[in-house]
């Protein structure tokens, strides 16, 4: 499971992010989908709501842009690019 692994990834460092700003929850995120990720938005939304179920992040608004730059050093990746919190 491919976006499973991609999933809680990025979950961890949403979390990590969230907390070291002393957060109470994280209203939004921002991430750069790289051309080879084979996730459409609608795609990377709907595991996202699974990943983030009952975490600090779950309910946050999502920004997602996708790459089609398959040359891009990470176009197999899912960066994050920008955590919103709540405090």
């Amino acid at each position: 499971m491919h976006e499973a692994s991609l999933m809680s990834g990025l979950m961890r460092r949403i979390d990590t992010v969230a907390r070291a700003d002393g957060a109470r929850r994280v209203t939004g995120i921002s991430v750069w989908i790289g051309a080879l990720c084979h996730m459409s938005a609608e795609h990377f939304a709907e595991h996202f709501e699974h990943a983030s179920n009952g975490t600090i992040a779950e309910g946050a608004r999502l920004d997602v842009t996708i790459s089609d730059d398959t040359h891009d050093t990470n176009a197999q990746e899912i960066m994050l690019r920008h955590v919103e919190v709540e405090s």
